[in-house]
């Protein structure tokens, strides 16, 4: 009997203390619910759960899951046929770059000084001409005239045209070392080609030098290899062609003028009888010709690590800008147009939000004016900072 007494008395106690325990938790939780800030972050939680995408897909019935599926199938049928637009327009730019190839040639011959412009082609009428012009007039002044003249009729085609761009560039000047100049300045022309039909897609840049005392090389090339499908794995991230992978060329240096590599003297001491040798080797130098040597994509899935994905993503970017912008504008860059447009569009679109910013302010300020209900202590113009 004192057991079955003891067992009632600690059973008892049992839901007791459960029943605490749920008194606690229930007055705890209107203390947590009575709480403003702890319902705004919960209800700021809800809403962004609400507006989540995903989210929202899930709580649709299945039959419109099943329609949203087949939406999916007919968006990777239309990346398919984006990739065949793409190459087709592949095959437009090698048509129209035989159509350009006779003007870049007559480039070519103009800046290298293989032929002189005639009257019609050397007419230009630029916005400064009147500044020239004067400019001009007070040379005749000059007592030396004759003599720069006479000087002016030996120069060669136009120096340094090439190198000239590079110089201008930012994202080639980056790469130009003080060394790489001499050689830069031997650049005669930059050609693109794009590979024939039926072959991979892929363009080439050709970069032909006159005779130097740097290297043997006559033209030295850069492939870039591309890729105009979507990806198996992920199809709905396909914005048109893509560089995969890049190959460089042998540089034949002549004896002692290679600038990719520099030879640094290290003293070694022997362990054993502690005498000390001073010895040479080449070590890995920067270069812009380091571009003819890039890293190797591998195709065994090994990924690159950190620093070669971002060596490799600025070597396509070149090429692309090479592709796109340099070979077919060349002498904008050689001027600084083609660069100060650039700059222009920039500021230009600061500019208009500035702007704009400011039509706001002003719209402030003329309802501050009109509203005499507004504090009069305010300020007719507050700037947010």
């Amino acid at each position: 009997m004192a057991d079955n007494s003891k067992t009632e008395d600690t059973a008892s106690d049992s839901v007791e203390a459960a029943k605490n325990a749920s008194d606690k938790k229930e007055k705890l939780a209107d203390q947590v619910m009575q709480n403003p800030q702890v319902l705004a972050a919960l209800q700021e939680r809800l809403d962004n759960t609400a507006l989540t995408p995903s989210s929202y897909i899930e709580t649709l019935p299945k039959a419109v899951k099943r329609r949203i599926d087949a939406l999916k199938q007919l968006q990777v049928k239309c990346a398919h046929i984006e990739a065949k637009f793409y190459e087709e327009v592949h095959d437009l730019e090698r048509k129209y770059a035989a159509l350009y190839q006779p003007l870049f040639d007559k480039r070519r011959e103009f800046i290298n000084g293989e032929a002189e412009p005639t009257d019609a082609e050397s007419e230009w009428h630029s916005e400064n001409e009147e500044e020239e012009k004067l400019a001009g007039d007070l040379k005749n002044v000059v007592v030396i005239e004759e003599k720069a003249e006479a000087e002016e009729t030996n120069v060669k085609g136009i120096p340094d045209f090439w190198f000239t761009i590079f110089r201008n560039v930012d994202m080639l000047s980056e790469l130009v070392q003080e060394y790489d100049e001499p050689i830069l300045k031997h650049l005669q022309d930059i050609k693109v080609k794009f590979s024939e039909p039926g072959q991979p897609m892929s363009f080439s840049l050709e970069f032909h030098f006159g005779p130097n005392d740097y290297f043997s090389n006559s033209v030295l090339t850069k492939t870039y290899k591309m890729k105009s499908e979507p990806d198996k794995t992920d199809p709905f991230s396909f914005e048109g062609p893509e560089i995969v992978d890049c190959e460089g060329c042998t540089i034949d240096w002549k004896k002692g003028k290679n600038v990719t590599v520099k030879t640094i003297k290290k003293k070694q001491k022997h362990k054993g009888r502690g005498t000390v040798r001073t010895i040479t080797k080449q070590v890995p130098n920067d270069s812009f010709f380091n571009f003819f040597s890039p890293i190797k994509v591998t195709g065994d899935g090994e990924s690159l690590d950190e620093d070669s994905e971002f060596t490799l993503a600025a070597d396509f970017e070149i090429g692309h800008f090479f592709r796109e912008r340099i070979v077919p504008r060349a002498v904008l860059y050689f001027t600084g147009e083609a660069i100060e447009d650039d700059d222009n569009f920039e500021e230009g679109e600061e500019g208009e939000e500035e702007e704009l910013e400011g039509e706001e302010e002003g719209e402030e300020e003329e309802d501050a004016e009109s509203d005499p209900k507004k504090d009069s202590s305010q300020p007719a113009e507050c700037k947010q900072q």
